[in-house]
């Protein structure tokens, strides 16, 4: 017989002693056929559905880049891939929990994080979408099935938890991705300029562009 498998996400949290920024997903898995299973190799999709909240005008200046104003959301919140994740579970009947460490990263060039970083409070719509190969007893020996293509679980992760573990990770700052000439620039620009960081160099170049547009 093929396992019948069912999943629950049933909490998110920061990993606490990781070296890079990662959540932990609580995963519940149940066996509804009786079926042991030996092992699960598991991996998982996680999408972000934008359309199953609510944004206040805060949220929806930072997020024009990815939508447009408000107007154009019923076009624009579509889901769309966030993070992929993998793990092996050790074997179990009926029931069982276990951990999927989801590595996130802090890159604004990723479509996820600019979302993520707009938003103040409240929830984040994910979507967990399942594949992965599942090992069983057989009638003859070992079984070797796939995870059904309709395995898929929701969870309303709050915002805060995403706050904490960046904050965790990179606590009171932020991270930009630029070019290297760009850096070399305003390294440049730095050096001349006598400032004594780079938060000072923006700053200033900032101040400057401001009184430009004020004259």
């Amino acid at each position: 017989m093929t396992p019948e498998l069912s999943f629950t996400v049933v909490g998110v949290a920061p990993e606490p002693y990781s070296v890079a920024p990662t959540l932990l997903a609580r995963l519940r898995v149940e066996e509804a056929g009786g079926e042991a299973v030996h092992a699960l190799a598991l991996r998982a999709q996680i999408r972000i559905e934008p359309q199953r909240r609510r944004y206040d005008d805060t949220e929806e200046q930072a997020l024009l880049d990815l939508f447009g104003d408000r107007t154009r959301f019923a076009q624009t919140l579509r889901p769309f891939a966030w993070l992929h994740a993998s793990t092996v579970a050790q074997g179990f009947t009926g029931s069982t929990e276990f951990d999927l460490p989801i590595p996130c990263t802090y890159d604004f060039e990723v479509s996820g994080t600019t979302y993520l970083h707009a938003l103040r409070d409240g929830e984040i719509p994910l979507l967990f979408l399942f594949s992965g190969t599942v090992f069983s007893r057989g009638r003859t020996g070992f079984s070797v099935t796939q995870v059904p293509w309709d395995a898929e679980a929701r969870y309303r992760m709050p915002v805060a938890v995403w706050r904490d573990l960046m904050e965790t990770n990179f606590p009171g700052t932020e991270w930009l991705r630029m070019h290297r000439d760009t850096v070399d620039a305003l390294a440049h620009y730095r050096h001349v300029r006598g400032l004594t960081s780079w938060d000072d160099a923006v700053t200033t170049l900032l101040a400057q562009a401001s009184a430009g547009e004020r004259s």
